[in-house]
């Protein structure tokens, strides 16, 4: 590595970080053999070159050399990458299968779906310091009973003095670019870090270096530890991270840069005190932000999902001119028609106007509103491999409209009215991407979710880190408050929201920004109130199909909640309008943390007058 950094024009800082360590008893080892030998043992993955030695070596310490080989050739065997494929070669065993470059996990389960069904099959994998959770995970959802075969375990270095004097060189800001190239190395970075107490500042140190990622299963830890990728590879080898990270590094280091400078970095909620300048901002004290903190409000607030959209004769007459995602990306005119609203109807907050699906393009997804029809996917993801060609959102510049619209609307708002961003949660993001538009029963997203659990999980990952990113941008340009919409989730029972939906909203909630406040809503199935609650956000959404006093005492009375009129409703007389928005105020029986909302967005058919009406009403009945 010294060397290609000297060939490359490059001053090398190498410090090793990791070394293998033989485990104290052989055996397991020997049980595998044995296994193997007396026909339980179906089909054998080796996932590392130095683990397949140790493992051939250690067991003909113990059982006769060409039985074992025999075994081994009489069974299907299958090589992570040409590593282990030269060792099996070494000693006389050609491997039924290679797995193709990148050389990852999702390889070998493609090779499996292609070639061998593993149903019902006893697969042996041969570990790597560290089990492989995800190729388990995925043979066990292939069918498959899975025996781990421990050959080593990872260490740190005898000697550290290197990879400490790396690691204040990142935090004095010494270092331009950050090689990596395994994920173990990422483990013992961080966990050297936090001996030297150094955790933090070696976080903010690599976001003002390149950091260079050998391949799919690095970047994976590397996000994991909340690090984002700058660059990979076009090859998953040394001499291709070094060459091409080299050519690169001075234009991917003005571009961090740049980001740097437009959008400031902000703590997740588990982090530190709260950003002063948001705390003094003037709509801090206002009555949404104050029943957003459960606090004793002089009237309740109201705002309304969709509060700008074609029912406004205004709004129509800007989309008349553009395209609704063109509309999107000019943030000068998503200002205007948002403001015109929260002018026009006098409520207490705004949101961005944008939309749910613009965070997907980047991601590899190719997005279309068409007229009549709405959002449509042209490249919808039906399986495994095109979970892998999703993008995670690593850079957040080509979202730069979003931003910019956050911005221009914080200024062009009054000051007391805070500003609102959203997100899409990923189970919506997911659906849509993966139906390929709207969906009434969502076969396509449940069978990925029944069939491929494994590809799933990694869908969602994807998508919640980049929400992450995307959701704390916006608080850094300007955002008070952020909500999260889960418009599609109420199609999922109880048991998978909880398992395929919830790890991914507490983790959203672990990583935002500490000062903004997160309504966190979703629709169609009040029976998940209590697992929203539990998920996490301060304010929880309510749709009409639950009374709000019930819906509370679901949620608890910890939390805020925000809704919940039927949409419908505006589109009855100004009587039945006054009457029903008088229920849901007296269910809300005067407790402080309700914020007034419809249960869904404005319908394209309503009245203005009877929208800027509700808001009267609410205001005049709840001051009382």
């Amino acid at each position: 590595m010294t060397q290609l950094i000297l060939r490359a024009g490059g001053v090398p800082c190498v410090s090793p970080s990791m070394r293998e360590i033989s485990l104290d008893s052989d055996r397991n080892l020997v049980d595998f053999a044995n296994h193997l030998m007396t026909g339980q043992i179906d089909v054998a993955i080796f996932l590392t070159g130095v683990g397949t030695r140790l493992l051939m070596e250690c067991i003909e310490r113990h059982v006769p050399n060409e039985r074992f080989r025999d075994s081994l050739r009489d069974i299907p065997t299958i090589a992570r990458g040409p590593k282990p494929l030269k060792v099996l070669r070494e000693m006389g065993i050609h491997p039924t299968f290679c797995a193709p470059e990148p050389n990852t996990w999702r390889e070998i389960l493609s090779v499996l779906d292609t070639h061998l069904p593993i149903a019902n099959r006893t697969v042996a994998v041969q570990e790597y310091g560290i089990p492989n959770t995800s190729l388990i995970a995925g043979l066990e959802a292939r069918g498959a009973s899975v025996e781990s075969i421990k050959v080593y375990r990872w260490g740190l270095p005898l000697q550290t003095d290197a990879l400490q004097e790396n690691i204040r060189r990142i935090v004095r800001g010494e270092i331009d670019v950050v090689l990596f190239t395994a994920a173990q190395q990422v483990v013992h970075l961080m966990k050297m870090a936090q001996e030297l107490d150094l955790h933090s500042n070696l976080l903010r140190g690599l976001q003002q270096t390149v950091v260079a990622s050998i391949g799919p299963t690095t970047s994976e830890m590397l996000r994991f530890h909340d690090i984002a990728v700058d660059f990979v590879p076009s090859h998953p080898k040394m001499g291709h991270l070094v060459h091409e990270s080299t050519q690169q590094a001075q234009l991917l280091q003005a571009k961090k840069k740049k980001m740097s400078t437009r959008v400031k970095p902000t703590g997740p909620k588990n982090e530190g005190p709260k950003n002063e300048s948001t705390i003094q901002h003037p709509s801090y004290h206002s009555p949404f932000m104050q029943a957003c903190r459960r606090e004793p409000v002089p009237y309740t607030p109201v705002w309304l999902m969709r509060q700008a959209g074609r029912y406004m004769a205004e709004y129509r007459a800007v989309r008349a001119e553009t395209t609704f995602l063109q509309l999107c990306k000019n943030p000068q005119l998503c200002s205007e028609v948002m403001c015109t609203a929260v002018d026009r109807l006098g409520v207490d907050a705004a949101i961005i106007f944008s939309d749910l699906l613009p965070i997907l393009e980047p991601m590899g997804i190719e997005l279309e509103f068409t007229p009549g029809d709405g959002p449509k996917i042209h490249n919808p993801i039906r399986a495994a491999e095109d979970v892998n060609r999703v993008l995670e959102l690593e850079d957040t510049e080509p979202l730069h409209f979003v931003f910019e619209t956050v911005a221009a609307t914080r200024r062009d708002l009054p000051e007391s009215i805070p500003l609102i961003g959203f997100a899409g949660a990923p189970f919506t993001l997911a659906s849509y991407a993966i139906e390929g538009g709207a969906s009434r029963n969502f076969l396509h997203t449940k069978t990925l979710m029944y069939r491929d659990p494994t590809a799933w999980h990694e869908l969602m990952q994807r998508l919640s880190r980049s929400i992450i990113r995307y959701l704390n941008a916006q608080i850094a340009a300007g955002a008070q408050a952020v909500q999260l919409f889960d418009s599609w989730v109420g199609c999922l029972g109880t048991e998978d929201y909880r398992t395929f939906v919830m790890p991914y909203i507490k983790q959203i909630v672990r990583g935002l920004a500490a000062e903004a406040p997160l309504i966190h809503f979703a629709a169609g199935n009040p029976a998940l109130l209590p697992l929203l609650s539990e998920a996490g956000g301060d304010v929880i959404g309510i749709d009409w199909r639950i009374g709000l006093a019930e819906a509370w005492e679901a949620v608890g009375h910890h939390k805020g909640v925000q809704g919940n009129l039927d949409p419908a409703i505006l589109l009855a007389d100004r009587k039945v309008l006054a009457q029903r928005t008088a229920e849901v105020l007296t269910q809300a029986a005067g407790r402080s943390g309700h914020i007034f909302n419809l249960g869904h967005g404005v319908h394209q058919q309503t009245p203005v007058d009877n929208v800027r009406a509700l808001v009267d009403e609410v205001h005049e009945l709840s001051s009382r």
